[in-house]
């Protein structure tokens, strides 16, 4: 599978997030962070929101990067608020104003380690024009190529396999299912 095939698949799984959020974007279970908390199978555990449920090897293995390179996309029509993309986000209960990653709990508090990278400026915080994952050619030459050319490591890593990316989204797509309530194989979804 090439490179374009999973983006052009990862895109389809965040428009699809998106397009179920915004349906049920004024109701109490997108609005109260508890029920978020309570309701939603796999975000609040991966950023380790949970705090009775802080699993201290993803921010472990999230503060081992060698370099994160996050990139807010300035029209950003999927994340909302656009924000999102650098760990930024409303305070609890609230719509504005939109929190710094550095002012929000996560951060603060180290939940996943993105404080750790910030510190040890292993972050890069980018800011390019255009919608959700419309990087130019020109902006991923720069913001993205050179944290790919040339980068060795005295450590030995396994080769991501293509199947991996497959296992993630499949376990978006059964998350989905779940939240809207079908426990059925959709063919269109596959």
């Amino acid at each position: 599978m090439q490179l374009y095939q999973l983006v052009e698949e990862s895109e389809f799984v965040c428009t699809l997030v998106d397009s179920i959020i915004k349906l049920e974007v004024y109701s109490k279970f997108v609005q109260d962070i508890s029920d978020y908390i309570e309701g939603c199978n796999f975000l609040p555990k991966l950023n380790n929101e949970i705090s009775t449920e802080r699993n201290s090897t993803y921010k472990q293995r999230f503060a081992s990067l060698q370099n994160l390179v996050l990139i807010m996309f300035e029209q950003d029509t999927i994340l909302i608020p656009k924000e999102t993309a650098w760990f930024g986000y409303y305070p609890d209960g609230a719509f504005h104003p939109v929190l710094a990653p550095q002012q929000t709990k996560l951060y603060i508090e180290d939940w996943i380690g993105l404080r750790t990278l910030d510190e040890a400026g292993k972050v890069k915080f980018i800011s390019v024009s255009g919608d959700h994952l419309g990087i130019s050619s020109n902006d991923m030459k720069t913001y993205i190529v050179p944290y790919l050319e040339d980068q060795k490591s005295t450590v030995s890593r396994p080769k991501i396999e293509e199947s991996l990316f497959h296992v993630w989204i499949s376990s978006i797509r059964s998350s989905l299912l779940k939240m809207v309530g079908l426990n059925q194989d959709l063919k269109f979804l596959n």
